[in-house]
């Protein structure tokens, strides 16, 4: 499932290792070609397309049925159940995720994977200015953010494009609603801003946490964290004008 990488000419280390973690898999052989031609539009790589597999199988089953689970990415999940699942992408082995499969598992997969990443997504070296987008007007706050979004490899780009678009569409469906024969549908309670309180850290951020320094709350760590959370909310709430060329 791993991307072969000699054939990409002029990748440091960082890079190469960064590809062999997310994982990339081929892009399917038979697709039509009007999927082809949105997929060459959406991606800022040359060569194809680049969202990790399990990425892409975790965001798919849960727009497909998580988007009215209360609470999703709140509630918790069996461990060995993830465990066993991450187990068997590592493997490389062709999972497919189907209705047995719990809702919230397939949810802390896709949070485990984001948060053991060797490189956040959105990587250290943009740590700082991703979070001085803040200090801005707030019409210079996107152009910034879209620029920064160039910066990144295309696979963190790609990966980055999915993710936003499944959160946005998670957060479509917070609200309650109600079908066209008046019966009430339940929201799943997730807005973009408590999605952004969880993968917020993930996403952005400068080092691994210790323990320790988790105990030790300062005041300019939780505005750091504040920071954070508004980052990630502002790119879910924008993302495809983020993404407009």
């Amino acid at each position: 499932g791993a991307m072969s990488v000699d054939s990409i000419t002029d990748l440091d280390d960082n890079q190469s290792r960064l590809l062999e973690a997310l994982q990339l898999s081929l892009p399917a052989e038979v697709q039509n070609k009007k999927e082809k031609a949105r997929d060459k539009k959406l991606s800022l790589n040359p060569i194809y397309r680049q969202v990790p597999r399990l990425v892409d199988s975790c965001c798919q089953h849960l727009e497909k049925h998580g988007l009215q689970t209360v609470g999703i990415f709140r509630v918790g999940s069996s461990k060995k159940r993830v465990r066993q699942l991450r187990e068997e992408f590592d493997r490389g082995v062709d999972v497919v995720l189907d209705e047995e499969h719990s809702i919230h598992d397939v949810a802390a997969l896709l949070k485990e994977f984001l948060r053991d990443m060797p490189d956040p997504l959105l990587t250290r070296e943009l740590y700082t200015p991703f979070i001085n987008t803040l200090l801005l007007e707030p019409d210079e706050q996107l152009s910034t953010l879209q620029l920064l979004i160039y910066l990144l490899p295309p696979c963190n780009c790609d990966t980055l494009h999915r993710l936003l678009q499944f959160l946005s569409t998670v957060a479509g469906h917070a609200e309650d609603t109600t079908d066209k024969d008046g019966q009430e549908i339940t929201g799943n309670k997730m807005t973009s801003l408590n999605l952004a309180t969880i993968f917020g850290p993930n996403l952005l951020h400068k080092q691994k946490s210790t323990d320790k320094e988790f105990s030790v709350q300062s005041s300019a760590r939780a505005e750091e964290s504040t920071a954070i959370i508004a980052v990630v909310q502002k790119m879910i709430e924008n993302y495809e004008a983020l993404f407009m060329v």
